[in-house]
C-alpha cells in the first residue's frame, strides 16, 4: 500500500492537495504545510517532506488545475 497524491480541479482556495493511505486521507496546505485529517505518523512524515522538496511544482501544478490545464507529474519520495 502506498501513498497517492491528488490535485483536483475546481477546488477552493488556498492551494493545497490531498493524501491518502489506506483507510486515512488529509489534505495539506502547499504554502504552509497545514494538515487537516488523520494519517499514520510515518506516512505523514512522509508526506510533509514531500510537500516541502516540491513545493514550486505543487504550486504550479495548483495555478496550472485553476485554469483547468493538464498538471504536471511530480516524483516520488526517493
Amino acid at each position: 500500500m502506498g501513498i497517492v497524491i491528488g490535485m483536483f480541479y475546481r477546488e477552493h482556495a488556498p492551494a493545497h492537495f490531498h493524501a491518502t493511505y489506506g483507510d486515512y486521507e488529509i489534505t495539506v496546505g502547499i504554502e504552509t504545510g497545514e494538515v487537516e485529517g488523520r494519517f499514520p505518523k510515518r506516512a505523514l512524515r512522509h508526506v510533509l517532506e514531500w510537500q516541502d522538496i516540491h513545493k514550486d511544482e505543487l504550486m504550479d501544478n495548483w495555478d496550472l488545475a485553476m485554469k483547468e490545464k493538464p498538471l504536471k507529474m511530480i516524483p516520488p519520495l526517493e
